[in-house]
């Protein structure tokens, strides 16, 4: 089973940056596509980015443009660089496989965008 540590999150005023982390369990080249979830309070957890074995990566509409999903073999890490962020981004985030679907959370990583 695959373990995941979220860390990077924090409180940002609208207009800044964060750069998310996660280390993975396992070589991440052995995962299809790995991906960065979010769930902010009333609302269903969403997939934002993801990122396959070959770095094709996908976005949600929200936040093209903005956020920039990446991964470090080496490290078995992903990452989530965001960039002009709104209170609109203020949710827990996680990261997780997307293929094979995810089995299990971590702990996840709070972010809030207020001023």
């Amino acid at each position: 089973q695959v373990q995941l540590v979220e860390s990077g999150g924090g409180l940002v005023q609208p207009g800044g940056s964060l750069r998310l982390s996660c280390a993975v369990s396992v070589n991440i080249f052995s995962i299809y596509a790995m991906g960065w979830y979010r769930q902010a309070p009333g609302k269903q957890r969403e997939l934002v980015a993801s990122i396959t074995r070959r770095n094709n990566t996908n976005y949600t509409d929200s936040v093209k443009g903005r956020f920039t999903i990446s991964r470090d073999g080496a490290k078995n890490a992903v990452f989530l660089q965001m960039n002009s962020l709104t209170p609109g981004d203020t949710a827990v985030y996680y990261c997780n496989t997307v293929t094979p679907s995810p089995r299990s959370w971590g702990q996840g990583t709070q972010v809030t965008v207020s001023s």
